[in-house]
């Protein structure tokens, strides 16, 4: 007897289909879709640096190459003791929280992996989440998924991307579990200084909020400090804080992330006891990427890093090849690029034409692909005149994709672009 598929039965759970984000969506099939015919696009859209050719650090390339039988079996289910020692004495010696141990960490596949079990193991159903508008979009569809309500907080352009503080207090009710907090910023490359964070322990505070700190650009600033981690500002709270190598150490593929636990000694015992558990459903993360975790956060290694971001880096000269080139561009403006690899920028649209029509016209005419603001709005903000353009190009592509923008902004303004 051949059973029968009830009618609808593989339709997606409602919470599944409401979620996720486009950042890989549209735009990315149709630019696949145009390298396989042979087009030569120049990419700003996804930040991933090893894509770029900036090459991963030489102790880190070393780990890879000469650890490879040692990594077939599964790890504990919270990661490797030597990666968790490693990551401990990171947060201690270079981030200044000598509280950190070993066992206050969480090793992961990538930090998406574990900002869902974080989230997973606080939410119950219409718990809500306090999440940056304009924000990486991963952290609130993960909220949604995990049962959660994001409520989003502005933080304006007018404020230099900075949160408004008062309308983030407001915010908060008797529902709100949680504060997230990414710095630097994707998708606008501002770092928050220690008085904005200050001010966002002091809501947590008030409200009895954990704080989830994505730190995953720390270490990619171009400008002065100090630059201190969230959870130095709040030690009487529970912080996570989230980071791993797909950015600063450049093997993005790896997908080897971390979440400590920062907090008063013996407080959310029960909370951490049960992310364990839960953790320990997917067995143990990815082996490989966390045996380069060590030789990852070396003093070789991180010197390696923070290279990239010193005048003759690549990081710092594919920043000042955009910021000089949109600074030629009439109609943009864009606000200045503090931290992470992104660029922001503002343009002026001519009526009827949004930022999603304009990144869609701009890969196909253009041969540029970027990522349309909208992907990036959690709640008050449109951001339909914004296009965020990764900083990671050489400098002579990212000078040619800026005048491509210009050039396209351009034709617009003047009524010459296709299909008008």
């Amino acid at each position: 007897m051949t059973a029968t598929l009830k009618a609808g039965g593989a339709r997606p759970a409602r919470h599944v289909a409401a979620g996720g984000h486009g950042l890989r969506g549209t735009l990315t099939s149709e630019a696949r879709e145009l390298r396989s015919r042979g087009r030569r696009l120049i990419d700003l859209g996804l930040g991933d640096p090893a894509a770029h050719g900036i090459p991963a650090p030489a102790a880190v390339v070393t780990a890879l190459s000469g650890r490879l039988e040692e990594t077939h079996a599964y790890t504990e289910e919270a990661g490797q003791p030597a990666a968790r020692a490693a990551v401990a004495e990171y947060f201690r010696t270079r981030r200044g929280l000598p509280g950190v141990g070993p066992r206050d960490g969480w090793l992961g596949n990538g930090v998406s992996e574990l900002a869902f079990l974080t989230l997973q193991t606080l939410l119950d159903p219409g718990d809500e989440v306090l999440v940056p508008d304009p924000g990486y979009p991963m952290w609130p569809a993960y909220v949604g998924l995990c049962g959660g309500t994001p409520v989003p907080y502005p933080c304006p352009e007018s404020n230099g991307w900075r949160p408004d503080l008062d309308a983030l207090a407001r915010r908060a009710g008797p529902r709100t579990r949680a504060l997230i907090v990414v710095n630097p910023v994707n998708p606008t490359g501002a770092v928050w200084p220690p008085e904005v964070l200050g001010g966002l322990a002091a809501v947590a505070r008030a409200h009895g909020l954990v704080l989830f700190a994505d730190e995953i650009y720390d270490g990619i600033q171009y400008v002065p400090g100090p630059h201190p981690p969230l959870a130095a500002l709040a030690p009487d709270l529970l912080c996570l804080v989230f980071g791993g190598l797909s950015k600063l150490s450049r093997v993005p593929g790896l997908r080897a992330g971390w979440v400590a636990a920062c907090r008063p000694p013996g407080t959310a015992r029960a909370y951490l006891d049960a992310l364990t558990s839960l953790a320990a459903l997917r067995l143990s993360p990815n082996t490989l990427g966390q045996h380069v975790i060590p030789a990852a956060l070396s003093p070789s290694a991180l010197a390696d890093a923070a290279a990239l971001t010193a005048p003759g880096g690549a990081l710092h000269e594919a920043r000042r090849a955009a910021r000089t080139a949109m600074a030629r561009q009439e109609g943009l403006r864009c606000a200045p690029l503090d931290g992470a690899f992104y660029a922001f920028p503002r343009l002026d649209l001519p009526p009827g034409t949004g930022a999603d029509d304009f990144a869609l016209r701009l890969l196909r005419e253009k041969s540029v692909l970027a990522v349309p603001g909208p992907q990036f709005a959690a709640g008050d903000h449109a951001l339909d005149t914004h296009l965020r353009l990764t900083t990671l190009a050489p400098p002579a592509e990212t000078t040619a994709a800026v005048e491509r923008v210009g050039e396209l902004l351009a034709e617009l303004r003047a009524g010459r672009g296709r299909g008008r």
